[in-house]
């Protein structure tokens, strides 16, 4: 049996978080960066990548601008970093937006934006990525689902579609991938004080709702996502695949 100290180490292994210069996809590259992981930073704005290698306590970063909804963007992009840098072990498809409207007046044109960088992203992202795995015969792919993936909300219907959709398009992953030696989970958020959710924090009504809604009785913090991460990012998940990790301090298992 492997020593269970070692089963969260992460040394020698490659991540790639997308949409990584903020909010839980920054403080993901922190945990594990600091579970021994080299890590590569995603995102669209060069800058705002640069600024979040910098302030990441890590030097084995990396930075690999690229838009996550643009297939053959991302195929260049992972192909070119294995080809030079070598091999991505673990996979964190954490891009994401949120839009917010009444379903009967909700823009189409957000509806596909959100179809794309919600559901598109993982898939792209996550294709890219895996076809390299399978090759080595190994791999770890953790999709960022969220509370929404179980719930729904009034006036974020479309996004608790694309939510619902990654949590089946996981189960997917795992259904085709497992065979080849990957590991495909995702973990679901529940309500945490990121720039995502500004306006719900900034909203003393909602966040009354929601402390009371809540068995934990507040709202998450980014760094509490870590763990799950690290997790399935291990040995310690070898077994686990098609799972949605719900990290939401009990507002799924509450009525």
């Amino acid at each position: 049996m492997e020593d269970p100290a070692k089963l969260f180490d992460l040394s020698g292994r490659t991540a790639l978080i997308t949409g990584s210069s903020q909010g839980i996809g920054f403080a993901l590259a922190q945990g594990l960066a600091a579970a021994g992981a080299t890590v590569i930073l995603n995102g669209r704005d060069t800058s705002k990548l640069a600024d979040a290698a910098g302030r990441l306590d890590s030097d084995a970063v990396h930075q690999l601008p690229f838009d996550a909804t643009d297939h053959d963007a991302v195929k260049k992009a992972v192909n070119g970093f294995e080809e030079s840098n070598g091999a991505i072990d673990i996979l964190v498809n954490n891009a994401g937006m949120q839009h917010r409207a009444p379903l009967e007046d909700f823009p189409a044109a957000d509806f596909e934006r959100l179809l794309q960088t919600n559901i598109a992203t993982v898939f792209h992202v996550g294709q890219a990525v895996a076809r390299h795995m399978i090759k080595r015969g190994r791999g770890k792919i953790i999709n960022i689902a969220s509370v929404q993936t179980a719930l729904a909300r009034p006036s974020i219907a479309p996004y608790t579609a694309t939510k619902g959709a990654v949590g089946n398009l996981t189960k997917g992953m795992a259904t085709d991938w497992a065979k080849y030696g990957l590991q495909c989970n995702a973990i679901a958020p529940g309500y945490f004080d990121t720039p995502l959710n500004a306006a719900l924090v900034s909203d003393p009504a909602f966040t009354e709702w929601l402390e009371k809604r809540t068995p934990a009785g507040r709202w998450g913090k980014v760094e509490e996502l870590v763990g799950a991460c690290i997790f399935l990012s291990s040995n310690a998940s070898s077994f686990v695949n098609g799972h949605t990790l719900y990290v939401d301090g009990g507002i799924t298992a509450s009525l």
